[in-house]
């Protein structure tokens, strides 16, 4: 039986991606073998981690990554497909947009790094497009550094970024 796959079957199936809890598609492509004992890395860590882990991301314009946060930095790469937004809340409230993309002309960046601590998501600017992009941790990821927004309680402590935090949660 012959299957016609759209551009981003074949993205998903090539790279072998799986849906990410906070939306969008993934596949870890590095962890790194040394890691960083939990004495060194201080009591925000429930434990030992890898020094850094790499990841394939991909988001569709028909979904988002929904708010969330984690303990340490984490840098975006844009790769291929349409700008992405980044949408930044500091522990302090401060909201940021940062486009991440090739148009350099019009602000774009081609990578962005995420101060560990701050609650972001992402969106793909275009509609009927997806974005391929990567992020790198380091400390290296683990989900137990992983918190995913809760609308009510980021409402609660943001009530002034009302309109980007329920448009990028999942009423639950």
């Amino acid at each position: 039986m012959l299957r016609i796959m759209t551009p981003l079957q074949t993205i998903i199936e090539t790279l072998q991606l799986k849906p990410h809890p906070e939306g969008g598609y993934f596949r870890e492509t590095y962890r790194s073998t040394g890691q960083i004992s939990q004495e060194a890395l201080g009591n925000a860590y429930s434990g030992k981690r890898n020094y850094s882990t790499c990841i394939y991301y991909l988001l569709t314009s028909d979904s988002f990554s929904a708010f969330h946060r984690i303990i340490q930095d984490e840098v975006w790469h844009y790769y291929e497909g349409s700008p992405i937004a980044l949408h930044m809340i500091s522990p302090q409230g401060d909201y940021l947009r940062v486009m991440i993309g090739r148009a350099f002309d019009k602000g774009q960046v081609p990578q962005y790094v995420i101060p560990g601590g701050t609650w972001f998501a992402a969106s793909v600017e275009d509609s009927n497009s997806c974005t391929l992009s990567g992020c790198t941790v380091s400390p290296g990821f683990d989900f137990a550094d992983f918190e995913l927004g809760k609308r009510d309680e980021l409402l609660k402590r943001f009530p002034q970024h009302r309109e980007v935090i329920t448009q990028l949660t999942r009423a639950v």
